[in-house]
């Protein structure tokens, strides 16, 4: 009896980029998914720091590239049949490790079999292989009808492809700040401009920005004229306004509004924190970190990494270090894929 068909669909998700508590820069990343049977494939893979090649920053005709191989109609780019599913977020290298698989047509479906984690062009399967993970068969004209949604219509520059939007308007007059939140932004790979209002920005460039951030010296009516600019444009961004002057907990912030993955497909779903005490939700397994920052009163800003650890799917009580979180202090918990953030309430 031949195996049973999965189903085989898209969705747009994040690698969350960040300034974190160590002063490291982790680069924010937009990419398309792989989801089987309604999960992400990414989520089978635990703990895994990685994206697909479907990635929204790859060069267009590259984005192309990726697209036609994994509908087999260019050649594979490993040997033995092996294609790149998931790789390193940051330089995208083989050297880094990636999960490949085999992508093969058998009749009328596709299948994708023998994942594993490769750094190098040969493979030790007995010892590399994900042994619990696939194989998945697929409809194949199921999977070529979602693949081939990426590709450019027939009438667009040969090497197009739409690509993800990730740019951020900062308003507000405090320039310092706003300054070193730009700065940081484009550092992870997130393009940020500052301005004073929306009225002299050009519509076609309001239609570019996909999250407004508006600083604490922004009055409501300032807010207002900035919401009917992107309105005429026919824009709709996410406003936020800005939780503190503390970098990267704006940083965590403007990343949760960026990430486009639908709800149900986040790993990291929920964030409240109280009393010393954070609550926490996961959907699948993975690794949580908590960082905890404040300033003091010569606004000097304190960050402190409060609890990692490996979660499982459900709700968490997690209590905090006090002394971390003294004062008006603000919680930032991060997954792979996902950054949530929060004020502490007392």
């Amino acid at each position: 009896m031949p195996a049973a068909h999965a189903t085989f669909g898209l969705a747009p998700a994040v690698r969350t980029g960040g300034v974190l508590a160590n002063g490291v820069h982790q680069l924010h990343r937009d990419f398309m998914d792989f989801v089987v049977d309604g999960h992400p494939l990414l989520h089978q893979l635990s703990d895994l720091d990685a994206v697909s090649p479907l990635a929204s920053d790859v060069p267009p005709a590259i984005f192309v590239t990726h697209v036609r191989r994994l509908l087999l109609e260019a050649a594979p780019p490993l040997p033995d049949n092996r294609y790149v599913i998931y790789g390193c977020p940051e330089c995208e290298g083989l050297e880094c490790g990636a999960v490949t698989a085999v992508i093969e047509q058998q009749d009328t479906d596709i299948v994708w079999r023998d994942f594993a984690w490769q750094t190098t062009e040969t493979l030790d399967f007995d010892r590399d292989g994900y042994h619990g993970i696939g194989p998945f068969r697929f409809d194949a004209a199921q999977y070529r009808a979602e693949l081939s949604r990426l590709l450019p219509p027939e009438d667009a520059p040969e090497g197009t492809a739409p690509l993800l939007r990730r740019r951020v308007l900062l308003i507000g007059s405090r320039v310092a700040v706003l300054a070193k939140l730009a700065a940081a932004l484009r550092t992870i790979n997130i393009g940020a401009e500052i301005a004073a209002d929306a009225d002299r920005v050009p519509p076609t460039e309001i239609r570019t920005y996909t999250t407004v951030l508006f600083g604490a010296s922004i009055a409501e009516h300032e807010k207002e004229a900035v919401r009917a600019a992107f309105d005429r444009a026919g824009a709709e961004p996410v406003y936020l306004d800005g939780l503190t002057p503390i970098i990267p907990v704006l940083v965590a912030q403007i990343e949760n509004a960026l990430d486009q993955s639908p709800p149900e497909q986040r790993r990291l779903v929920r964030l409240v924190a109280a009393d010393d005490e954070a609550g926490v939700e996961v959907t699948s397994a993975c690794r949580v970190q908590l960082y905890a920052y404040r300033q003091d009163r010569l606004h000097r800003t304190h960050a402190e990494l409060v609890f990692e650890d490996l979660l499982e799917p459900g709700k968490h009580r997690i209590p905090l270090n006090e002394r971390a979180t003294r004062g008006q202090s603000y919680i930032v918990a991060r997954t792979l894929g996902s950054v949530l953030v929060t004020p502490m309430a007392r």
